[in-house]
């Protein structure tokens, strides 16, 4: 089983062993800053099992740091990905202006490198559509809440990716969009450390725990845990060229 989106801390050693006694044996921790993605990848090589995805986060857009030095890093082979990039109007950390400068240099960096780009998107769901449709490559919706997304998803083809709060007890439209996608553009991921899912809501979350959002979607889909556990790891090589 694997984790497509996990962000890991000092930890990270014993939070890659209970991942791995849980079943999840493969983990893609994304880091959100030029700094950062020199230590993430520089984990990925100390850890079997463990990939990169490397960028900059649009909080961050207002200094985003040195992108030539982060097109340098996704040369490496661990490096799978560009993210998480996107747009976000909800938390307003950064300007408008500023993170739409940034997600389309590293929409650019991702058609470069030839690597899948990581989306993150809130409340800006018409910029980030604008942009997508236009981009020419693979596309993860990471941490999918964005209902108006979700046609545009489905004609582009672009991969959707559920977390541990498509598990609570009112996400009856997350739910409902799991059910929808096409079952090779489905993935699961943790956002850990956010977003525990039910069965351990009010825990740290950790790679180990994207069991219970797996299983969530198998239950909304009506198919076998281990199938769909199977699927989303082919889906995953797909895309990531794991």
């Amino acid at each position: 089983m694997i984790d497509t989106h996990a962000h890991l801390g000092e930890d990270a050693t014993e939070v890659l062993r209970r991942a791995r006694s849980a079943g999840v044996t493969r983990v893609i921790e994304v880091a959100t800053t030029v700094a950062a993605a020199r230590d993430t990848l520089a984990r990925a090589e100390q850890e079997d099992g463990l990939f990169a995805c490397l960028g900059v986060h649009p909080h961050e857009a207002s200094q985003p740091g040195d992108l030539g030095r982060l097109r340098e890093l996704l040369d490496h082979p661990k490096a799978v990905a560009v993210g998480e990039t996107g747009l976000d109007y909800f938390r307003d950390y950064a300007p408008h202006d500023a993170q739409q400068r940034l997600f389309d240099d590293e929409l650019e960096l991702a058609r470069a490198a030839g690597k899948p780009v990581v989306i993150h998107t809130r409340a800006a769901d018409d910029d980030t559509r604008a942009r997508l449709v236009l981009h020419d490559g693979p596309v993860v919706l990471h941490c999918f809440s964005s209902p108006p997304l979700f046609d545009a998803a489905l004609e582009h083809g672009w991969y959707v990716s559920f977390a541990g709060n498509v598990t609570y007890k009112n996400a009856f439209d997350l739910r409902a969009a799991a059910r929808r996608v096409p079952a090779d553009r489905l993935l699961a991921e943790t956002d850990s450390p956010y977003l525990a899912p039910q069965p351990v809501r009010g825990r740290r979350n950790e790679p180990a725990y994207v069991v219970h959002t797996v299983e969530a979607l198998a239950a909304a889909r009506g198919v076998d845990a281990a199938d769909l556990a199977a699927q989303i790891d082919a889906n995953a090589d797909a895309v990531f060229q794991l």
